[in-house]
């Protein structure tokens, strides 16, 4: 496995955490069952998702690849069961010796996969009229194996309206 493959993707994993912390910390109870449109998943839907999608990466790494659609719980067991896979599967990575899908590939599905299903969540709070503030994510204090709802305990140096 390529070492520096394996450090932008974790480096990915990372960036990933903080900007789904982002959107997930402040948002208000009424967020989580939110629908915009008769045919749209809730945020609540849209966040268990994201945890399967960490679930299924975890398995592809253990060359045990199996999907599994979850049924949501209730918002912060969503949020903490979608950091908890998040971080299993970053920890997995450094591990993981041979497994059948690639790095890229890890990349290609479940990782943007969730990187769009973030920017909804975003898009889906100023639409649900809980919007939240912008950033300049190129300065964000981002960690490799910072995992975790709660991030830099500091307010972002370039934070917007």
């Amino acid at each position: 496995m390529d070492k520096t493959d394996l450090a932008m993707l974790r480096h990915t994993l990372a960036t990933l955490s903080y900007r789904a912390a982002k959107a997930l910390r402040t948002a208000p109870e009424s967020f989580a069952d939110y629908l915009p449109g008769a045919t749209s998943n809730t945020p609540l839907q849209i966040l268990a998702h994201m945890s399967d999608l960490f679930d299924w990466a975890f398995t592809m790494i253990s060359n045990d690849v199996k999907w599994h659609t979850s049924k949501p719980k209730d918002w912060q067991s969503e949020c903490q069961r979608f950091f908890a896979a998040l971080k299993k599967f970053d920890e997995g990575l450094e591990s993981a010796i041979n497994f059948e899908y690639g790095l890229g590939r890890m990349f290609q599905g479940p990782v943007a996969d969730a990187l769009t299903h973030t920017g909804q969540l975003t898009m889906l709070r100023r639409l649900h009229g809980s919007p939240m503030k912008g950033e300049n994510y190129t300065y964000a204090d981002i960690q490799v194996g910072r995992i975790s709802l709660e991030q830099t305990p500091a307010k972002p140096k370039y934070e917007f309206d």
